[in-house]
């Protein structure tokens, strides 16, 4: 995997810093720039055409949210994800509604940090198994309906599941007795047929939808 050129934003210049250290710590990512706002973010963007914007969601003026909005209208191979200190699920899904395609809290840990940069720019980045339930709680159940109409087979239904839990491909396929390649390819399949981009918005589909509130087998 070739570099990932990262543009840092956050309007707190020691928040800056300490990503920007993290980031270090991983040859994968190159630093090539931090903005302090919003507007100097898609500004940034324009002239630096980043590969992964780091992107704090609280900022005075032009906030993350609505820089990620005009962002991936005009750029819209750029991945973005969401830095935030809350957990508050109102923020997480006003982030995928933009186009952000990852969310990650300040409070963990350098290593969580990495390795879910890392996943998440091979799309294989789940929700954090923790978040992912207390995402859980805020639908209702599911509808015979919803289930009916989709067009998903019973393996990918499963699969899906998996997913919307917060599990990774290969978490998933060590549950299901499969390679890693045969869950990709499921995936892909499941997207395909949703017509989504990403993991990230497969959760959102599964959460809306009341799939991802079914029982899944261990």
């Amino acid at each position: 995997m070739e570099h990932v050129r990262v543009l840092v934003v956050d309007d707190h210049a020691h928040a800056r810093e300490a990503i920007c250290s993290i980031l270090s710590e991983d040859s994968l990512f190159e630093v090539i720039g931090t903005a302090s706002n919003g507007q100097e973010a898609l500004e940034l963007t324009g002239q630096w055409m980043p590969d992964l914007i780091l992107m704090d969601v609280q900022m005075p003026g032009m906030d993350g949210l609505e820089a990620t909005r005009q962002i991936k209208l005009r750029f819209p191979y750029v991945i973005v994800v969401m830095v935030t200190v809350s957990d508050d699920v109102t923020f997480l899904f006003e982030a995928l509604k933009q186009g952000a395609q990852g969310y990650l809290l300040k409070n963990l840990t350098p290593s969580t940090w990495l390795e879910y940069l890392r996943a998440i720019v091979s799309d294989d980045a789940p929700l954090s198994k923790e978040l992912a339930y207390r995402i859980l709680q805020e639908f209702p159940a599911p509808r015979s309906e919803d289930v009916q109409d989709n067009p998903l087979t019973a393996r990918e239904l499963e699969i899906l599941q998996w997913v919307s839990a917060g599990y990774t491909n290969r978490e998933i396929a060590d549950q299901l007795g499969i390679s890693d390649q045969t869950v990709k390819n499921h995936l892909k399949n499941i997207l395909q047929k949703l017509q989504l981009e990403n993991r990230v918005q497969l959760t959102r589909y599964a959460l809306e939808s009341g799939l991802a509130g079914r029982k899944l087998r261990k």
